[in-house]
């Protein structure tokens, strides 16, 4: 929270705006679970551009009404109170703000820029409200436009200070992280701070601090904050299409918060389409060119596609890899000694496997314990990948048993590079605790299908015939390397 410094600073800066009275008997009103509806209706006809902004409003492809509202009751009786309440809220809110702009020191801060956002935010809020169906989608436009609120008041209230941390990114999550560690306290509290003392309901103001800490579990289903949290990637991507680490952000974002995927967002993104010009027409303010905007969506529907293809490659791969080493796991190594096993026998390749097995590795779990193996491990995977081409395949066979695919090679052709493992291995010196040095060697068993493809009929034959040349090796003192010669 908030240090007392801080919060005095903000209880008596004189620059930051006071709610008109129109304003604050709304936020009354808001808080009235009983709120009468003559009385709502008075209240906001005491205002005429607020008035005409609802009506505005009322009458927008937002809403989808078959009527039309010529007056505030009707509008009141066609969006419903608490839809009325809201709505007012944010023009409000959002008047007062933008006639109060937060002092320009060498226009580090842009109110235009900070306005541009926040309403793409309370727009990308309510698009994926509607996009999962909620019911409560003024609540999230609301929101979505103040969820920042903190970042204005930090400006206003200390701005040579807060611009020299404002100026040093343009990462909102870094910037959170820098005003906690300069000020004690992120934007995200002195704007909780701020929607307190303006009396905004509460269930409102939770939501957008709640929205900048860690994603709830998705099994809770979709809420305010996981909305309201998407939002704001959703915003910084829509507003700067072409800067490819906003729709990175983005995509990891909707996928911690909501496990949303790239069709989703894609659909979330047309919602907005539909209703960009009536927000801004409401704002007056415009947030994207017209001509641009067909142009986002195209170039989003390629990039999240992109991102999706490459999300699926990533969970592929990991389900491939075994999550100690690295290495293939022996699934993985099955399917591809099977595939190049086939491959060999219809081209007549040569297709040679290695099996390589540590030598005394139980000692090393016994006397240094399994973190120093399972480092070894690791050490020992990443020795041999170092070394390997792209097309070989390493395997974890089993405990501490490798197994290496090499494709197109013959036995003869093999002896090099499975001499250079065999010595790499032994050259492995561990320090463990930063005073024993652990080093392991390994015996090794290898197999060729095209010099012996009369015996070799399957892949099963090849891993018998390496693990039986392994088994000599062991058997010929261990930091051995033998190749079977086509006996038992």
């Amino acid at each position: 929270m908030i240090d007392d410094a801080l919060k005095r600073r903000l209880n008596h800066c004189t620059a930051l705006p006071s709610l008109p009275a129109v304003a604050v008997k709304i936020i009354e009103m808001a808080n009235d679970p009983d709120a009468d509806i003559g009385a709502v209706c008075q209240y906001i006809s005491l205002d005429p551009v607020l008035s005409a902004k609802l009506l505005r409003t009322a009458n927008t492809p937002l809403y989808k009404s078959r009527r039309v509202a010529t007056n505030i009751r009707q509008a009141v009786s066609i969006l419903g109170t608490h839809t009325v309440l809201v709505i007012a809220l944010s023009f409000s809110l959002t008047h007062s703000l933008m006639k109060n702009p937060a002092p320009d020191h060498d226009a580090v801060f842009d109110s235009t820029i900070f306005w541009r956002r926040s309403i793409a935010s309370a727009l990308a809020a309510r698009a994926l409200g509607e996009k999962l169906e909620l019911s409560y989608l003024d609540d999230l436009f609301l929101a979505g436009l103040i969820q920042e609120i903190g970042i204005l008041a930090f400006w206003v209230i200390m701005p040579e200070e807060y611009g020299k941390v404002f100026a040093s990114t343009s990462d909102h999550d870094v910037l959170l992280n820098s005003e906690r560690e300069v000020f004690g306290a992120g934007h995200d509290e002195l704007g909780y701070a701020l929607l307190k003392r303006w009396h905004i309901p509460d269930y409102i103001a939770l939501s957008c601090i709640n929205s900048h800490s860690q994603p709830e579990p998705k099994s809770l289903g979709p809420t305010l904050q996981s909305c309201l949290a998407v939002s704001r990637y959703l915003a910084d991507y829509f507003l700067y299409p072409h800067e490819a680490e906003k729709m990175t952000a983005l995509n990891q974002a909707a996928q911690d918060w909501l496990g949303f995927d790239a069709n989703v967002l894609i659909d979330v993104i047309k919602i907005m389409e539909v209703g960009l010009n009536a927000v801004e027409d409401l704002f007056e303010m415009n947030i994207h060119d017209p001509a641009e905007v067909s142009g986002i969506l195209a170039e989003a529907k390629e990039l999240l596609m992109i991102h999706d293809l490459s999300r699926m490659r990533d969970l592929e791969d990991k389900s491939q890899r075994d999550g100690l080493t690295g290495a293939y796991n022996r699934t993985y190594f099955d399917e591809t000694l099977r595939r190049e096993f086939n491959l060999a026998v219809q081209y007549n390749l040569p297709l040679t496997i290695a099996i390589i097995d540590l030598d005394h590795f139980k000692n090393v779990n016994d006397t240094y314990g399994h973190v120093a193996g399972d480092s070894l491990l690791a050490m020992v995977v990443k020795t041999v990948f170092d070394q390997i081409r792209q097309d070989d395949t390493l395997s974890r066979y089993g405990g501490e048993e490798f197994a290496l695919i090499l494709p197109g090679t013959a036995v003869a052709a093999s002896r090099n590079l499975i001499a250079r493992l065999k010595d790499s291995i032994a050259e492995i010196a561990y320090k463990f605790d930063g005073r024993s040095t652990i080093r392991i060697t390994a015996s090794i068993g290898v197999a060729g299908y095209l010099e012996n493809a009369a015996q070799i009929r399957d892949p099963r034959d090849l891993i018998k015939a390496a693990d039986s040349a392994l088994y000599a090796a062991k058997h010929a003192g261990r930091n051995q390397i033998m190749e079977w010669d086509g006996n038992a």
